[in-house]
Parts: structure tokens; C-alpha cells; sequence
């Protein structure tokens, strides 16, 4: 595996790389960044050069600590696609980096060849979606409290029993509040994508994951229609469905893309 730095508006955005192949490009959501990706990294790497980028608000990512911005992020992905050398690519993304795939194939359509959103969202406006995040951001105080209703947020009742009480409790003590989860959740808030939709041209498969919690999965259906000519997959899982079922979103993956 192999990392490369980038400046971009200022900010300093790390990206890694592994495999060859056609470049799939595996995007971050809130959390700590591109580590996220990495039990299943591997598994794309005997076909692909999997890209793993950390943008602004992931730890590694240095900028000015200032709110995150859709734009910004945006172009920070377009950057690191235009340096690996090796657009147009395959484009994943997960939560927050499902709006940041969907917004890069929007406005620059040139550097995708397939695009695959999972447990995305075009807008807050859901009631149900700007309660849950509001809560979790007023929450950074109560570091405790905070990380437990993020994990239930993530995963789903029957992950969490499937598990069990040892697993529970340390995935209860694994997300603590952070400046840079906080300025991602206030970006989530923020988005509203929906005027971008419409201009996506490239071949799109929309994931939604039956049992999220954080993102009810009639958000993904709503990117769904409003994408032309996209196809729609659900993953039985709570919002994390690289965690809980890994096995079903690498077969997605690999067979969306081959």
C-alpha cells in the first residue's frame, strides 16, 4: 500500500492505494476516514487499484478547522482522482461520502465510470433525519452518551445481538465525539442535493440498507428516482452494511463494476 499527499484549497488530503487494475475509489462517511474501508479493501484489490482518499474532517486530513463544505469536499475527491492518473473510475461512497460521489458525478461527470451511493441522502428535510442528527450533534458534551447512540444509530437490533454483550460494549465505547465528527454531522445537516441528481450520467447503482436507523432507506429510494436510469439494491443491514454484512456489499461491488 502505497500513500500519497495533496494540497488542495489549503487543505493537506491523504490518499492511499492498493491493487491494479481499473482505480475504485472507496469514499469515506463521518467517522475517522478511509480506515473504515479497510476489512474489506483488500477483497477489490486482485482486480482493482483501490483508492482510499481522507478528506476534510477525516483525522489524518489537515485544513483550518472551519465548517466542512459540499464543494470543497468535492473537490478535494476530483483532486485525488485527477492525480491517481486514472479517471474515469469506479466511485463508492459511503453516508456523507455518498452525497460527496454524488455531487463529483453531478458536476464532473468526466472522471466517473460507475457510481454506487450507499445509505445516502439528498436533503434533511425528513423530520425523522434532522431530529436524529440534531441529537447526535447537541450530544458532544456527553462523550459517553454520545458514542452509544451513535452505535445504535449504525447498527442494526439484530447485528447488535448477533454480536454480543462484549462486542456491544466496545463498539458502545469506539465513537467518541470528536471537532471533526461534529463538523461533519453539522455538514450532513446542511446538505440538499436534490437539484444535482437529475445531471448524473453515469451508470449508477443506488444502495439502500433495509434496517438503517440513521438514514431510513426511503432516502436511498428518493436519490433512486431521481437519478435517470439508475438501478437500486438493498443490503439487509443497519446503516454501517460494510460491518454487518460484508460478504453481500463485496458482491454488489464486484459485480456492479466488473
Amino acid at each position: 500500500m502505497t500513500t500519497k499527499n495533496l494540497k488542495v484549497d489549503g487543505a493537506r488530503i491523504t490518499y492511499r492505494t492498493l491493487g491494479s487494475g481499473p482505480a475504485l475509489v472507496l469514499v469515506h462517511g463521518t467517522g475517522p476516514g478511509s480506515v473504515t474501508w479497510d476489512k474489506i479493501a483488500e477483497r477489490f484489490a486482485d482486480r482493482n487499484t483501490v483508492i482510499l482518499p481522507d478528506l476534510a474532517g477525516s483525522d489524518v486530513a489537515e485544513d483550518d478547522g472551519g465548517p466542512l463544505t459540499l464543494e470543497a469536499l468535492t473537490r478535494q475527491l476530483a483532486a485525488v482522482i485527477e492525480d491517481c492518473g486514472q479517471a474515469p473510475v469506479h466511485l463508492v461512497g459511503h453516508s456523507l461520502g455518498a452525497v460527496v460521489v454524488l455531487s463529483l458525478a453531478a458536476t464532473r461527470p468526466e472522471l466517473v465510470r460507475t457510481l454506487l451511493p450507499l445509505s445516502g441522502l439528498a436533503h434533511t428535510e425528513d423530520e425523522y433525519v434532522r431530529n436524529t442528527l440534531r441529537l447526535w450533534l447537541e450530544l458532544g458534551d456527553e462523550p459517553e452518551i454520545f458514542s452509544r447512540y451513535a452505535m445504535l444509530a449504525a447498527f442494526s437490533r439484530r447485528h447488535l445481538n448477533e454480536i454480543g454483550r462484549d462486542a456491544v460494549e466496545e463498539l458502545a465505547q469506539g465513537f467518541r465525539p470528536h471537532p471533526n465528527r461534529m463538523r461533519q454531522i453539522d455538514l450532513v445537516l446542511r446538505v440538499d442535493i436534490r437539484r444535482l441528481l437529475p445531471r448524473i450520467q453515469a451508470p449508477t447503482l443506488v444502495v439502500g440498507a433495509t434496517r438503517d436507523a440513521l438514514v431510513p432507506v426511503e432516502n436511498a429510494l428518493e436519490i433512486h428516482a431521481a437519478i435517470p436510469g439508475s438501478s437500486y439494491a438493498e443490503v439487509d443491514t443497519g446503516h454501517v452494511s460494510r460491518a454487518e454484512r460484508p460478504d453481500d456489499l463485496v458482491r454488489l461491488i464486484r459485480d456492479f463494476t466488473a
